[in-house]
C-alpha cells in the first residue's frame, strides 16, 4: 500500500556510498534537526488506486516528493541523479521541482517528484 521507494533506494551502492548505510533516506518528519549532511526525504504526496467499473482495483499510483539536503550543490546534484538511477527501473520521475537553499540551515535542497505503481 506503499511506495518501495527504500526498499528500491537502498539497493543502490552507488547511493549506499553517497548517504551511508543505515541509509539517510527519511520518511517525512523522521529527520532529526541533527541529521547529518547530506540525507533526504521523502512523502506521499497524492496516490489513486486504478479503479475499474467491474472489478476491485489491482494497483495503486503514488506520487512522491523526494528533498535531497547536502552541504553543496553540487553532491545535492549527485544525489539526486542516485537516487532518480535507483528508482527509475521500476518509477518514473515526473517532476524536477526546484533547487533552493534552507534560510537557517544554508543546506542546499534539491526537489524532485516520482510516479510509482505499485500492484496490491
Amino acid at each position: 500500500m506503499y511506495p518501495p521507494i527504500f526498499e528500491l533506494a537502498s539497493r543502490s551502492s552507488d547511493l549506499v556510498a553517497l548517504l551511508g548505510d543505515p541509509l539517510r533516506l527519511y520518511l517525512f518528519g523522521e529527520a532529526s534537526q541533527q541529521a547529518q549532511m547530506p540525507y533526504a526525504v521523502w512523502q506521499t504526496i497524492f496516490g489513486a488506486p486504478e479503479n475499474y467499473l467491474g472489478d476491485r482495483p489491482d494497483m495503486d499510483r503514488f506520487g512522491v516528493q523526494v528533498d535531497v539536503y547536502a552541504a553543496s550543490a553540487g553532491s545535492a546534484r549527485q544525489i539526486a541523479a542516485a537516487l532518480r538511477d535507483s528508482l527509475e527501473g521500476s518509477a518514473h520521475i515526473t517532476a524536477w521541482n526546484g533547487e533552493s537553499r534552507e534560510a537557517d540551515t544554508r543546506a542546499y535542497r534539491l526537489s524532485f517528484t516520482v510516479e510509482f505503481w505499485v500492484p496490491r
